[in-house]
């Protein structure tokens, strides 16, 4: 699941170097409009699944720990029907609802209409998507999700190259034309990822009616403790899309309060946090999301069975994991970002700093979504979604401040101590609950870290020396500054992870075999 996740993200960022370049003149006024675009949809998309998929893979997991199939199944159909009708409300809800949401700075932008317009036809059919994926993962069968994943990134990037070439290179030049198209893809890969699930569900139908021998609880049931357990998925799994729709809205109105700027300019400053440094950092909270997806149902069978100790292992090794991970991920990205930056967009101080910034925020990004997964998964949803609305609401008084101190950094940093705040609190309620072992948790998190921080130290160094004897730093040579930097990070960080023996116990024997053939002692 995690690498379907990150190959799927990977390709969804790639994709930006010749989007980019296509789009000429246009790129930064396309960027600005794509990412209003998008964390709309995001939100709607959130709406329209109500956080049934991730209550569904929970509830399964439940029902198959009781050895209840038949449930499980039923559960299955009922939810399938529930969210394709869902699917066809939020669809309509996007199109009546354009003209409200395409305003900016009080008036209508045109701009946004057709490109809204675009994105209500893959509302129809990522509801129901989402079901069998989320019926596959409560059976632990993530191979169908990862490559559903694969399918709906490929299919839909290909659209979008395809026609932003035709459409900017050969056709008419108009770059609204040209975002609208792009975000169309997210229908053609919901096409495809859909047929590929629907047929490996096909070929697996008869495997899943044998299973179920006894009779299912009724249907009143079933959807009734779905949509109990869906309000809180719908809440935090709109956490970073809920953060980012507020800076939308709010970070142009709190600019011209402060500064006179021109539309141009506020389009730069906006697509640089919005779209071109989170196009990027999402690969690394991708990591976090996968884990996060995978933990779930873990945690409700562990949960079921009453196995305290069970959970608390869980929980911790799900952190030890987020961090073995996600520490070299973020500063990783940090150490690289002038040659990653320039490589997918151009050699700008401004955007490859704010790049910088954006991987640390990653981390306590990452971590929200894996502790928010974590608290559901043990039925602590009333406390989860507490939590967030504290931290959200610690973003929104400090936003107006921060666009004032630091202009463009000022979501940024609001979003770090909001979330902070949120991460904080749900740390403190798993210990108190669980007890869990920090003396061992924190010494290996400070190993782990001690090792991504002479990584850093290394790739950081190795990027800048390479940048200053190529004399700067343009796309063609960026290629060869990033796979040097990285390969050599990748290579200090493996070797300090296999001589400190931080992964032996996590990822199992295999490592021991690993340091042997390498002659790590």
């Amino acid at each position: 699941m995690t690498a379907g996740s990150i190959f799927s993200r990977v390709l969804g960022a790639i994709y930006v170097i010749p989007w980019y370049l296509w789009m000429g003149h246009a790129a930064a006024a396309g960027n600005a409009l794509f990412a209003r675009g998008y964390n709309i949809y995001s939100l709607f998309l959130i709406i329209s699944t109500a956080g049934i998929p991730s209550a569904v893979s929970k509830q399964v997991a439940h029902y198959l720990a009781g050895d209840d199939y038949a449930s499980a199944k039923k559960l299955f159909r009922r939810s399938l029907a529930l969210m394709i009708g869902l699917g066809v409300i939020s669809a309509a809800a996007l199109w009546g609802l354009t003209p409200l949401l395409a305003m900016q700075n009080g008036h209508v932008d045109g701009r946004m209409i057709p490109v809204l317009h675009a994105l209500v036809w893959p509302l129809l059919l990522i509801p129901p998507m989402s079901i069998f994926r989320g019926y596959f993962q409560g059976f632990a069968e993530m191979a169908p999700s990862a490559i559903s994943q694969l399918l709906e990134q490929l299919a839909r990037v290909v659209y979008m190259l395809g026609s932003t070439y035709l459409i900017m290179r050969v056709g008419s030049g108009d770059y609204v034309q040209a975002v609208a198209h792009s975000t169309f893809g997210a229908f053609v890969g919901a096409v495809m990822a859909l047929i590929y699930l629907i047929v490996v569900y096909w070929h697996r139908h008869d495997e899943f009616v044998e299973l179920a021998t006894a009779p299912a609880a009724p249907t009143k049931t079933l959807l009734k403790e779905v949509l109990q357990q869906s309000l809180p998925f719908i809440i935090l799994d709109a956490g970073t899309v809920l953060y980012q729709f507020f800076d939308q809205y709010s970070f142009p109105e709190f600019l011209q309060h402060f500064f006179i700027v021109s539309q141009p300019q506020q389009e730069y400053l906006y697509g640089l946090f919005a779209f071109n440094t989170n196009k990027l950092v999402m690969i690394v909270v991708s990591l976090a999301s996968a884990m996060a997806v995978t933990a779930i149902p873990l945690l409700a069978a562990a949960y079921t069975r009453h196995d305290r100790q069970g959970v608390a292992a869980q929980i911790e090794n799900i952190l030890r994991l987020f961090f073995l991970v996600m520490w070299p991920s973020a500063l990783g990205m940090a150490a690289v970002a002038r040659p990653l930056y320039t490589l997918f967009y151009v050699d700008d101080p401004l955007g490859e700093s704010m790049l910088r910034f954006n991987a640390y925020v990653a981390i306590l990004m990452g971590l929200f979504t894996v502790l928010a997964a974590v608290m559901q998964g043990l039925y602590q949803n009333r406390q989860a979604i507490k939590y967030f609305l504290i931290g959200f609401g610690v973003k929104i008084c400090l936003q107006f401040p921060l666009v004032y101190w630091t202009v463009g950094f000022g979501p940024l940093i609001a979003t770090m101590i909001g979330m902070a705040v949120t991460v904080g609190l749900m740390l403190g309620a798993l210990d108190r609950q669980y007890d869990l072992d920090w003396s061992r948790i924190g010494k290996e998190v400070t190993q782990l870290l001690l090792a991504s921080l002479v990584m850093y130290a290394v790739t950081a160094l190795v990027v800048a020396g390479l940048a200053a004897w190529l004399g700067g730093m343009r796309k063609l040579t960026a290629v060869p500054v990033l796979l040097i930097g990285a390969g050599i990070g990748a290579g200090v960080y493996s070797y300090l992870v296999l001589h400190w023996r931080l992964a032996d116990d996590l990822l199992g024997s295999r490592i021991a075999g690993i340091r042997k053939r390498l002659r790590i002692r």
